[in-house]
Parts: structure tokens; sequence; C-alpha cells
């Protein structure tokens, strides 16, 4: 059986539609549930940004400056409404209001969270990139507290692949597409417990800077 070119179309068409309502299901969990701001975001393509700068700093990864956010605890109507208004932008997530991010390597991430796990330790979501990294959802003020942290655990002079991320910074939600290199994927769902009170940075940056530190 074959198909018509313009039911390939119209399936295509389904597609994006289906995509769509998909991306505004998120935002609501997002805005509704878990309570983050939503930012709609550009995209990239074979390394060009859609916001159009040839030499964007961050292709596909920065906030579109016409478009608005959708704000923390905006409803299922409110936050799908307002994302049909950006059609074909990523989802990016405000760092330093709700939560700051403890980014690492993907690998020592991955080691990392076994390990916490079976240690017990409180943990936040945690996501994965395409680029390879893996980034812990913690409770803000991580970001300007982490240089005094690692000096009073004996790592400020250790060269670890670690840094915090805090206000000003986007990173990525899933299932959002990021830089054109493929979408950014869940690692630890957000959880009712700790998603709006994620743990203090101190609880895990130890086993973090360990792991990262060997490997």
């Amino acid at each position: 059986m074959g198909f018509t070119i313009g039911g390939i179309r119209e399936m295509r068409s389904g597609s994006r539609r289906r995509g769509r309502a998909a991306e505004g299901t998120a935002v609501a969990e997002y805005t509704g549930i878990w309570g983050w701001a939503v930012a709609p975001g550009a995209r990239a393509r074979d390394g060009a940004c859609s916001c159009g700068d040839r030499v964007c700093a961050a292709p596909g990864a920065h906030p579109l400056d016409f478009a608005q956010e959708v704000p923390a605890g905006a409803t299922f109507t409110i936050a799908a409404t307002a994302w049909a208004e950006v059609p074909g932008a990523s989802m990016l997530l405000p760092v330093g209001r709700s939560f700051d991010v403890l980014d690492v390597a993907e690998t020592a991430g991955r080691r990392a969270l076994v390990r916490m796990e079976r240690m017990g330790l409180p943990l936040g979501p945690v996501t994965v990139t395409p680029t390879g990294r893996t980034q812990f959802f913690v409770a803000p003020g991580a970001a300007t507290g982490l240089p005094g942290l690692l000096y009073r655990m004996g790592w400020d002079d250790a060269d670890l692949d670690l840094r915090a991320l805090g206000p000003g910074s986007y990173i990525t939600a899933p299932p959002s597409d990021l830089g054109g290199l493929g979408p950014v994927r869940w690692l630890r769902p957000p959880q009712p417990d700790t998603a709006v009170a994620p743990p203090q940075a101190r609880l895990l940056l130890g086993t973090l800077a360990y792991i990262c530190h060997r490997w």
C-alpha cells in the first residue's frame, strides 16, 4: 500500500500537533505541579540558532527575547494556551529561583547517583544532557555557596569537573532538544517530596566531589 503526498503531509501535521500538545502538557506539569517557571527557548539546527544571530553564544540554549515566561503556578489551561503562542520553542527552566544545579560529567554523575541512592541521601530531580552532563537539582544558594562548601570539605584545591549554576542561568528541560544535539532526559524524574524543596547542596557535594576526583 502506498501513501499520497497529501497523506504524508497530513501525517506530519498530525505528528507536529501531537508534539505541541505533549510539550504544552509538560509545561503545565512543570508550572502547575512542580512550581517552576518555563521560558520559551531557541532551537538549533546544524549549528545555527533559531534566534538568527550568526555568532550566537548559546545556539538553541537561551530564552527567546520576544517571548514571555510561563509563570510558576500557571494552570493547565493557562500554560497550554501560552505555549501554543510559541510553536517550536524549547522548554527552559530558570535556575536560581526554586532550585540551583550541580553540573558534572555524565559518567561521574551516574556513578554518584547510584552511590547516593544506596546511602539513602535525599535527592531532587536529576537530568542527563546530550552533551554528556548530569545536572542535580539542589536548593537555591548552591552557586554562591559552592566555593565555601568545597573549602570546608577539603576539595577547594582539587581539579574537579564540577560547577554550580545559579541565578541568571537556564537549563533545557526534558524532553526538549539541546542545541540540536538531542533531547535532555530525566535520570531521576521530579518527585513530590523533593521537587518543590530540593536538598541542600552540602548533602550531595561530598559524594559528587569524591566521584569527580576519581573519575
